[in-house]
């Protein structure tokens, strides 16, 4: 694979604001090679600027910068001796991570049990069941449940009624779909497991965002997939970069997360979602479109709705884009319920890899599923869209006030805020955090290189007593934190957390 190349232009642009004369943003005291090394490190950490990727020539970004070749080279002899810079006579200079901090110990999210201990969990992104809604449509789908008991129970494909019913949806929302284009599984993840298993293979190169969710992440590297990450802009979406990686590494697959990015929460307009297509399709890559998150829009009223993009395969015609979706974000992840949209050829390809993994999905939680969307999704939504936005809100408020360093940009929908901490090792933040009493997801576990170092995804879906005490305790850890070693913690282990 070739190295993705950072142009001196784009390197440029993502130093701004840069000001050499006075030494960079560090002040005038900072030798200027030294503020640029510390900028060009910050933007590998934060997933910026991706491993491996190329670097321009001295002689070019020092013409860019506005500086001399020397700064340029003293620069980079310091990030060389740090570990983020590699280079080889003839080939360039590409980055890299120190090789303490490059292999996370732990890198998947594991859900706690840990209930009733008194530990305030702000690993899960999830919310809880939805009250009376859930309760009827559990005793319709008890009510239905006889007819189905009367033969063998499984339906590899999904139920033919919760197949319509999902079909009904995509088109209602602007991409028309048909039963045979649904297969129906044991949650978003068990769907994208099961589409790398019958899509990619060992050493197979898969497209991602980064950062991206973390299980989603693993599951490539379960299935020997080479996660390639793709870095998020402050706005969204890098297109430039995503037309770039495309070209350069080929994937087979390609995962995105267009409505309320997990775990930034920026939403992807129409156009970038034209442009993935197109660079997907010119590359023979699928893209694969997480959207199980889609219905949680915050400040505008939830799909289908004329101020909400239309789904990704509303663009598609020919094959390239396949969607997963679920109930756990909507609904209750304790419906261990999702599926998958694509061609019929590929249903019925899917169909034939799961018998070799679960079959067919439970016939009562599906039922119950199909009675929540038929029935109940439209009040579910209204209750839980406002609370949300509440929750948001005040968590934002909390942030500021307790922890004013930290920065973030309140999502317009999903369920947690993506924070840059003022932090040294969030890593090391979450073993603090832990002993009292607060469990915390730290950046690097959504980053396929290591990278996040300093961020922190930080749930809104605890009620607002809860989230304050959460909040308190993650100011206690955050100053017991900075009173150690600033690199304590950095090979620490973490005990995860879910979704």
């Amino acid at each position: 694979m070739r190295h993705l190349t950072v142009s001196s232009a784009r390197l440029v642009d993502l130093l701004q604001p840069w000001q050499p004369a006075s030494g960079g943003a560090h002040g005038p005291h900072t030798p200027a090679y030294k503020a640029l090394a510390d900028r060009i490190r910050a933007l590998v950490l934060d997933g910026r600027v991706p491993l491996t990727a190329r670097l321009p020539a001295e002689r070019g970004l020092a013409e860019h910068l506005g500086v001399s070749r020397t700064t340029i080279a003293a620069a980079y002899d310091l990030l060389r001796t740090d570990g983020y810079l590699v280079s080889r006579r003839g080939s360039g200079s590409w980055t890299a991570l120190p090789t303490h901090r490059a292999d996370p110990p732990t890198r998947a999210l594991v859900p706690s049990s840990a209930g009733g201990t008194g530990t305030i969990d702000l690993g899960v992104a999830a919310l809880p069941g939805p009250g009376h809604h859930l309760a009827r449509a559990v005793a319709d789908a008890g009510d239905a449940l006889p007819a189905y008991a009367a033969a063998h129970g499984y339906h590899p494909a999904g139920l033919p009624v919760l197949r319509e019913t999902i079909a009904r949806r995509y088109t209602d929302r602007g991409a028309p779909t048909t039963p045979d284009q649904i297969i129906v599984t044991t949650g978003a993840l068990s769907a994208w497991v099961l589409l790398l298993r019958t899509l990619v293979h060992a050493g197979d190169r898969v497209a991602v965002e980064s950062p991206t969710y973390a299980n989603a992440l693993e599951s490539v590297r379960a299935q020997g997939g080479r996660p390639v990450p793709v870095p998020m802009a402050e706005a969204g979406w890098d297109l430039p970069a995503w037309h770039d990686t495309l070209r350069a590494a080929n994937p087979r697959v390609a995962y995105v997360v267009p409505d309320y990015q997990n775990p930034t929460g920026h939403l992807a307009d129409t156009e970038t979602r034209r442009r993935l297509i197109h660079d997907a399709r010119a590359t023979g890559t699928i893209l694969v479109v997480d959207e199980t998150c889609a219905d949680l829009a915050l400040d505008t009223p939830p799909p289908p709705h004329p101020d909400h993009p239309a789904p990704v395969a509303a663009h598609d015609h020919n094959g390239t884009v396949v969607t997963l979706g679920s109930a756990s974000k909507s609904f209750w992840g304790g419906l261990r319920i999702g599926w998958v949209r694509g061609t019929p050829e590929l249903v019925r390809r899917l169909v034939a890899t799961r018998a070799g993994l679960d079959v067919a999905a439970p016939v009562l939680d599906q039922l119950v599923l199909h009675h929540l969307v038929a029935d109940h999704s439209d009040a579910i939504l209204a209750a839980r869209l406002p609370a949300l936005r509440a929750a948001r809100d005040a968590l934002a408020a909390m942030i500021r006030t307790h922890l004013p360093g930290w920065t973030f940009t309140p999502p317009s929908g999903g369920l947690s805020l993506w924070t840059h901490t003022d932090t040294a090792s969030t890593t090391a933040l979450a073993e603090t955090a832990a002993r009292h009493g607060l469990r915390i997801a730290p950046g690097t576990l959504f980053s396929p290189t290591g990278a996040f170092e300093r961020h922190l995804r930080i749930p809104f879906t605890l009620d607002e007593p809860t989230l304050a005490e959460a909040v308190r305790r993650l100011a206690l850890a955050t100053a017991e934190t900075a009173r150690a070693r600033p690199d304590a913690g950095l090979t620490a282990s973490f005990t995860g957390c879910v979704a």
